[in-house]
């Protein structure tokens, strides 16, 4: 036994420390982000089809000039691709913009009855006109009376601590992601650069991942 005890000490050393390696490898391995959750979850903000070549994936920011420009845009590649585009929407309300997280609060609560998008559209094509607003957050409840909401419910949603973990959420997965402004694109989970956050270049971009995918 004595003549095999050396032998034993070194095995048992050896599997400590390939234990420990793969437990250390383990705990290094950071997760991926992807590009949307799951489209069951009812507080994703997704239009189109769920099996769509390509899902393009915007974070945004209502008081944003260039992501109401960004809108625009989508509506018509929407309109263009129809069957092969599906457009996911995050808040990312930017800290220069003062009323971008209250808009942001109005989109969610205005979801909460079923008009999200409704909504989100409004928020854009009136931009200028709330934007330069004293009490904001006081024109929300017109804009959701324009859309048919219960207007007691609505106030309600947008003051809940609920709403503003959602839109937290969504921002926090932002800043996970490296997103620093807005509108900030990604087309099937690639960030579009700066120079091509436009619409020429969300419409090649969006070409390009569908050539990809028709790939045989």
């Amino acid at each position: 036994m004595k003549r095999y005890l050396p032998f034993l000490i070194v095995a048992a050393v050896a599997l400590i420390t390939v234990g420990t390696g793969v437990a250390l490898y383990r705990s290094q391995k950071l997760p991926t982000p992807t590009a949307a959750k799951d489209s069951a979850d009812p507080g994703l903000h997704v239009r189109g089809d769920a099996k769509a070549l390509v899902t393009l994936e915007e974070f945004g920011d209502f008081e944003c000039p260039p992501c109401s420009v960004m809108s625009v845009t989508l509506h018509q590649l929407e309109k263009e691709y129809h069957g092969k585009l599906r457009v996911i929407f995050r808040h990312f309300p930017l800290a220069m913009h003062p009323h971008a997280r209250a808009a942001a609060h109005a989109a969610e609560a205005a979801h909460q009855q079923g008009k999200f998008w409704e909504m989100h559209d409004l928020l854009y094509q009136k931009q200028a006109q709330w934007s330069k607003g004293v009490d904001v957050p006081s024109l929300f409840p017109g804009f959701a009376g324009e859309l048919g909401l219960d207007l007691e419910r609505f106030k309600k949603d947008m003051a809940s601590a609920e709403i503003a973990a959602r839109v937290t959420a969504d921002h926090e997965l932002g800043k996970s992601r490296l997103v620093t402004s807005t509108p900030t694109i990604f087309i099937n989970n690639v960030a579009l650069p700066p120079t091509s956050t436009n619409p020429p270049g969300v419409r090649a971009a969006i070409e390009a991942a569908i050539k990809e995918k028709s790939k045989p």
